[in-house]
């Protein structure tokens, strides 16, 4: 089953993120264009974040009743489509505000179920990489906005609601199609009561997923610099557009190569510890480089560990989640590292960005640089400190 049911992620994971590609680059846009001054659209995207923290784990915790994932994932890209196209007729604020907070809730936990989903396919005999179908939805959302793009200059910024909504439709169709059969180690542990409200409890009882949820909200949450401020450096030391897409673009394509190619042979050579250390190693690089230049050969060299600090943190996260977490918390894991941990820790970060980047300038690189520092002996810990419930699972197929 696990083989077969590859084509139908890739088709999944290409659809949701063709979906989210085509909408969040123009979306601040679109809010503009339906009245909506600068800080009312901060207002609306900050509440759609702040919405996703307490979603996001709730639907993962649904996802977890056994049998759940899969209906779940489908009814909320259902429920996500018909949401959507309530943009169409949105006027004003708090129209706009329900619209995007209800859009945001709905879709906070989807990513981590299908996340879920797919890496329990890929981790049965037989299966496949789970970094394919990883790959395959960042490249779908780089052609998604570049499409996007096009379709906007032709037909106006209404479009990307309609490209949005029939995207999550057509995934929420692919949904239903796919196995259902979440990652976790397995057998559950028997001594670790599962309720309604204790999801995040039992989960924070794991010392590997403790440590796990630190390093990814140190290196995760260190990115938030370097997307908030790093083009207007990058434009303030004199790079031309060109220059700037070009260095944009080789993060991205070093993230795709990691999720196809370099990921699994990464962490087969180096283990999980040894390969969050890297990650985290390679953020104070990139961090330290940007703190001390921005010059072009000097960020062409370091861009790339994009493929690192993001890419290959990722697929650590993924297959640690397997082999520490009872399959009853597959997907309440998986929420709780992409909305709590990494979500909250960038969310604060991106706050503190604007200060932090007002008072220093460049130097506040050295910030980020300072957090994957701290993240350094936490990583090793990962290798150091296996939690001996999951010894079984981690000798185990991977």
């Amino acid at each position: 089953m696990a083989a077969s049911s590859l084509p139908r992620f890739i088709v999944l994971y290409s659809a949701l993120f063709a979906a989210f590609g085509v909408a969040s680059p123009f979306l601040p846009a679109l809010l503009e264009q339906r009245g909506l001054s600068p800080s009312a659209i901060g207002l609306v995207l900050g509440f759609g974040s702040a919405v996703r923290l307490v979603t996001g784990p709730l639907g993962g915790r649904l996802a977890d009743r056994p049998g759940a994932a899969r209906t779940v994932l489908a009814a909320g890209l259902a429920g996500a489509a018909v949401i959507a196209m309530g943009y169409a007729p949105a006027r004003g604020l708090l129209p706009l505000a329900l619209v995007s907070v209800a859009h945001a809730a709905v879709l906070a936990p989807l990513s981590p179920v299908a996340d879920a989903l797919s890496l329990g396919a890929a981790e049965r005999p037989n299966g496949f990489e789970y970094g394919w179908v990883r790959g395959a939805g960042s490249a779908a959302f780089i052609l998604g906005s570049v499409a996007a793009g096009q379709a906007v200059a032709w037909a106006g910024l209404g479009v990307i609601i309609w490209l949005n909504a029939t995207l999550l439709a057509v995934s929420a169709i692919v949904a239903t199609r796919v196995p259902n059969r979440p990652a976790g180690s397995q057998p559950g542990r028997a001594d670790l009561p599962v309720t309604w409200g204790g999801g995040a409890r039992d989960l924070l009882r794991l010392p590997m997923f403790v440590r796990l949820m630190l390093v990814a909200a140190l290196v995760g949450g260190s990115h938030a610099l370097h997307d908030g401020f790093e083009v207007i450096r990058w434009r303030t030391a004199g790079m031309g557009p060109g220059a700037v897409g070009m260095l944009w673009g080789e993060s991205v394509a070093a993230e795709v190569l990691v999720f196809f190619v370099l990921g699994r042979p990464i962490l087969d050579r180096m283990g999980l510890g040894g390969a969050a250390m890297l990650c985290a190693g390679s953020g104070v690089v990139r961090w330290a480089t940007a703190a001390q230049t921005a010059a072009l050969p000097a960020m062409a060299l370091v861009e790339p560990l994009h493929g690192f600090t993001f890419a290959l943190l990722h697929l650590t996260c993924m297959r640690m989640i397997a082999r520490a977490v009872p399959v009853q918390l597959a997907a309440t894991a998986q929420a709780f590292y992409g909305t709590v941990a990494v979500g909250s820790a960038s969310t604060v970060l991106t706050f503190a960005s604007g200060p932090l980047y007002g008072g220093l300038g460049a130097a506040a690189f050295w910030v980020m640089a300072a957090l994957c520092a701290a993240a350094l002996p936490i990583a090793y810990g990962l290798r150091a400190t296996p939690d001996p419930s999951t010894a079984r699972v981690a000798t185990g197929n991977t």
